[in-house]
């Protein structure tokens, strides 16, 4: 059994955890061609070929507000056919829900004078915040991510947590 967690993206982070939760594979797949539909077509392809059967897998929700929402749309939503076509079930976590795992809320500063932070600004806080939780240190943000819904998946199916911030993630986890 492994766990599974898969940030789709035109470069998406796949991380398989072991029972132990230490990582069996971390890495960026991608399409081949800069051109859709054949980029989209073998993007979700190289993302299944990753999957096994019984993996336990929790992928990243639909970014609510991507300047490219019909990419990520359409490959969400591939992503998500596949996995149907071959009866494999899945938990779709909430991009919000993913930073709360590592105990990220996106501000800083102090009440009354907080600032949210840049796009690039949070993927740092979260980088440091996946290697101080975990000691897990990658150079992609997308893996980083994926490597969060491994252990997101690894909670769920143990009914345990590492730190009290996490419980509200995993109990709002529904299975797709």
């Amino acid at each position: 059994m492994r766990y599974v967690g898969i940030d789709p993206a035109s470069k998406t982070g796949f991380v398989a955890l072991g029972p132990d939760g230490m990582p069996l594979k971390s890495k960026e797949i991608t399409g081949i061609s800069d051109k859709d539909p054949k980029r989209m077509a073998t993007l979700v392809d190289n993302i299944i070929y990753q999957v096994e059967k019984d993996d336990i897998i929790c992928i990243e929700d639909i970014p609510y507000n991507t300047q490219r929402a019909v990419f990520a749309g359409a490959l969400h939503y591939g992503i998500r056919c596949e996995l149907w076509r071959r009866g494999i079930r899945y938990y779709e976590v909430n991009p919000a829900h993913v930073k709360k795992f590592v105990d990220v809320t996106g501000w800083v500063g102090e009440p009354g004078n907080k600032r949210r932070l840049g796009k690039d600004e949070k993927k740092k806080v979260v980088m440091d915040a996946v290697r101080k939780h975990y000691g897990f240190v990658h150079s992609s943000d997308n893996v980083v991510d994926a490597y969060i819904l491994a252990q997101i998946a690894r909670s769920m199916h143990t009914k345990k947590v590492a730190y009290e911030h996490q419980l509200s993630v995993v109990e709002n986890l529904k299975l797709a």
